[in-house]
């Protein structure tokens, strides 16, 4: 599955590939101002910059008399129009040879998505998160009807698991083609009708009639699901102030791998009572209430929407074709966009240590989790007689041990909340990697359980044991990645995360073509220790970067000066 955001904890992760929204500490706190470029390039007449305000109609009535603090008094003159028009800042820029007007929010503004109540941003999260996990459930819950979806198709397991292969190509690719046309038509148009297709294409996937048909669907399945997850990273930073954002990423990133792990837990007894298409209606019939919710309640949440139709309104009603919002004149054209989105982000993928480091250990992480999509059922199943539905309880372990992670994240923000809070000390990318120091440590330590504990005639407890401090090391690996690739290269952070998660995508989608042919032709044991040792090397990682890591991004030119 393709998470926009994803992952990174204290700040937006994702912005997958949308690099041009501003990292952490290059955001600012006042909501709806112009943005830098467009501050650098106002035009000052006899030294006073060309700012203002307007008003109208029914947002004029009461406001002379009683003026507000709120009112901006000191941003120029007020001036009034014919139409209904909120107190809107104006400020006249200078830019690509022409003169603007540009639009920005008032202090209070109640269209600003910053001054949204808290309640009303956290029933977006909730139905944000709430697709993330029905998306994630979409991507493993396949895998537990595949043996007996081919034995009615009459084809290898093998060709089955192409839907595994598949759904995860597409998350790979087509964010990296996809992500700058969603940043242009606004949040809610993409999430609505990605949501729509993505849950109508359950229909096709109960009543298939052939392998061919469910692996197209599959593949359309992963189209949609990552095009719904594409944007989850930016909508945060629409609603949140970069102060507010690390909870609501935080659960993100939590729901995202849970979501992953968790559905062979029931898909098993789906399978083994009623069949495998009712694995695939059952999902289907899962999302209507939601994709209801996103159709009727989802919001716009790009501020520059708004101030996009009140620039149209102004020019409308007075013919002066100056009014604009910031995003009308500042954003990347589509070629700009897909460059970053692709071209670069492979680029940084291939020269920046970082990029690759972090990218090759969430790209291990990910295979991992596939990985034991066919090693949990040769554990319990084959070695231990389970039934098919019994052998998918083990995966509790690990939505346990994700969950975990999460809790224990919190120790690692407050840890960040400290430094950032001390004056005579300088914060550093690195000083996001404490938790994962701590907890990355966890995936090879659960990997060694488990390979040494496979075996048919020892307690089935240890290797399920093992299964829960894999997920807490994978969660702390999710999110140190993003966090601290975010940090390292702030406006260039989007194509760095982009190309990480394409190197994590692609592991992901070759894995489940030759898991069961690994695990039975190397043993589970030994591939299990192969993995328990590859995991050991890459948790090194964050302790490397976390001694050398200052003087990596000083030789890189992209990486952000501190």
């Amino acid at each position: 599955m393709s998470h926009s955001v994803p992952f990174t904890v204290g700040d937006d992760p994702s912005r997958t590939p949308s690099c041009w929204s501003k990292t952490e500490e290059e955001d600012v706190d006042t909501p709806g101002g112009p943005s830098p470029d467009t501050r650098s390039e106002v035009l000052h007449q006899d030294g006073g910059s060309r700012r203002g305000r307007i008003i109208g109609g029914k947002y004029l009535v009461g406001r002379q008399a009683a003026p507000s603090p709120s009112d901006h008094e000191d941003h120029g003159t007020l001036k009034t129009v014919d139409i209904d028009m909120p107190l809107t800042l104006t400020e006249g820029v200078h830019k690509n040879g022409r003169d603007y007007i540009v639009l920005s929010f008032a202090d209070g503004d109640k269209e600003n998505p910053f001054n949204w109540k808290l309640w009303y941003k956290r029933c977006i999260t909730t139905m944000l998160n709430l697709m993330t996990l029905f998306i994630g459930l979409a991507t493993t819950a396949y895998s537990s009807g595949v043996d007996s979806m081919c034995a009615e198709f009459g084809v290898s397991t093998e060709l089955g698991q192409l839907g595994l292969f598949t759904f995860n190509i597409a998350c790979a690719l087509a964010p990296m083609i996809l992500a700058p046309f969603c940043e242009m038509v606004g949040r809610k148009v993409v999430y609505a009708g990605a949501y729509l297709c993505f849950t109508l294409l359950f229909i096709g996937l109960a009543l298939g009639k052939n392998i061919t048909t469910i692996i197209i669907l599959r593949l359309l399945l992963g189209l949609f699901g990552c095009v719904g997850t594409i944007l989850v990273g930016g909508t945060f930073d629409d609603i949140y102030l970069p102060r507010d954002r690390g909870r609501p990423m935080a659960m993100f990133s939590f729901v995202a791998i849970f979501g992953t792990v968790a559905a062979p837990i029931y898909a098993g007894f789906i399978d083994q009572r009623i069949g495998w298409r009712w694995i695939e209606g059952i999902q289907g019939l899962s999302n209507i209430p939601l994709l209801i919710a996103i159709l009727l309640f989802f919001p716009e949440t790009r501020g520059g929407v708004a101030l996009h139709k009140r620039a149209k309104a102004l020019r409308q009603a007075t013919g002066d074709e100056r009014y604009v919002a910031a995003d009308d004149i500042n954003t990347p054209s589509v070629k700009e966009m897909l460059k970053a989105s692709s071209v670069k982000a492979i680029h940084m993928l291939a020269t920046e240590p970082v990029v690759f480091a972090f990218g090759l250990w969430i790209a291990f992480c990910w295979a991992v989790v596939f990985l034991f999509l066919s090693v949990i059922p040769i554990t319990f199943s084959e070695k231990r007689g389970w039934a098919e539905g019994v052998s998918g309880l083990p995966y509790i372990s690990l939505a346990v041990g994700t969950a975990l992670g999460w809790a224990a994240h919190h120790f690692q923000r407050r840890k960040y909340e400290q430094l950032t809070a001390d004056p005579t000390r300088k914060v550093l990318p690195e000083s996001r990697l404490y938790g994962a120091m701590l907890g990355a440590i966890f995936l090879p330590i659960g990997l060694f359980i488990y390979s040494f504990t496979q075996y048919a005639y020892l307690s089935w407890v240890g290797p399920v044991i093992g299964l829960a401090p894999i997920a807490f090391g994978i969660y702390f690996v999710f999110e140190s990645t993003y966090s601290y690739t975010a940090d390292c290269y702030g406006t260039s952070a989007g194509s760095a995360i982009a190309g990480q998660g394409l190197m994590r995508n692609l592991l992901g989608a070759v894995t489940p073509l030759f898991a069961s042919q690994f695990f039975h032709n190397v043993g589970s044991q030994y591939a299990g220790l192969i993995l328990a040792l590859f995991g050991t090397l890459l948790s090194l990682i964050p302790f490397v970067m976390f001694r050398y890591g200052h003087v990596l991004r000083q030789r890189s030119k992209l990486a952000r000066v501190f």
